[in-house]
């Protein structure tokens, strides 16, 4: 039962979200938060999180009926049977993480979390998804809204430092998820979503991800000029160096099994940097 709820609220992306928030919080300047109200901002995010991911499953059962890497969903096996209720569950969910958000730490935060979840279960999944290549540079704004989220908990005038992890974010989602692409075409073409490789082809999408990860690669590295330390650094230019690589093997071999040690990578480099920005503040902060 618990691995199909897993499955269902898409858990595995929602602790991604969540962890980005509390790193957030923790490098944002100000009032020390509580360990209350850093529980209260791990909830919120995962539950916002987890109500867009059942969204998105709810909505999509068509195309995950299609592929084999989607069939095993719980409302593709009728494991979950599609319904007003689960309408009713997944939006009790949003209310939940978005009004604990609100009442517990403030009103700014509570919107960042809200729009995460919006830009995930509407603006992608709805309106883009079928639509548009753009789909996940758009819909993939949500995990830069965790971001923000947690700074905001802490300091509601967003300095620098969080405004460049929002938009490290922004840039690594695409390279993240067209990487994935690439390794996952034949199944996006089966579906018919204008996932990019789809339209413009392997080698080419594996070119635009190089590009996209040296903005990302960028745009990681510019903390450091706001205060950050040399740890802080180390583990962004690492993790990076290590994604540019992966991505300048996919250019050279862009088939599935190449594309998904690029997919792999990009986590590598997001875990990295997040725990180097911790151990900043930790042993430096």
């Amino acid at each position: 039962m618990f691995g199909q709820i897993s499955n269902l609220l898409k858990l595995r992306i929602g602790v991604v979200m969540m962890l980005t928030a509390l790193v957030a919080m923790a490098i944002t300047p100000g009032q020390q938060p509580s360990v209350f109200e850093m529980l209260v901002l791990a909830f919120a995010v995962l539950i916002s999180a987890g109500s867009a991911g059942a969204f998105n499953q709810y909505f999509e059962v068509d195309l995950d009926s299609k592929v084999a890497r989607t069939c095993n969903r719980p409302f593709v096996t009728g494991y979950f049977h599609k319904g007003p209720m689960w309408l009713g569950i997944i939006l009790l969910l949003l209310v939940a993480g978005v009004g604990s958000a609100a009442l517990v730490l403030n009103v700014p935060s509570a919107i960042y979390i809200f729009l995460g979840a919006f830009f995930y279960a509407i603006v992608y999944t709805v309106w883009l998804k079928r639509r548009s290549w753009t789909n996940i540079i758009i819909g993939g704004a949500s995990g830069s809204f965790a971001v923000l989220a947690g700074a905001a908990a802490v300091d509601p005038d967003l300095g620098p430092v969080p405004i460049m992890l929002a938009l490290v974010l922004f840039f690594w989602t695409p390279s993240h998820f067209w990487s994935l692409a690439i390794a996952k075409n034949k199944d996006y073409t089966k579906t018919g979503v204008p996932m990019l490789p789809v339209i413009i082809g392997n080698q080419r999408c594996a070119k635009v991800v190089m590009l996209n990860t040296l903005a990302l690669v960028a745009t990681s590295i510019m903390p450091f000029f706001y205060g950050m330390s040399w740890i802080y650094l180390l583990a962004a230019a690492g993790g990076g160096g290590f994604f540019i690589y992966h991505n300048y093997l996919m250019i050279r071999d862009p088939s599935p099994r190449v594309a998904m040690k690029s997919f792999f990578a990009s986590l590598l480099q997001l875990v990295l940097l997040l725990v180097g920005a911790v151990l900043d503040v930790i042993l430096l902060g």
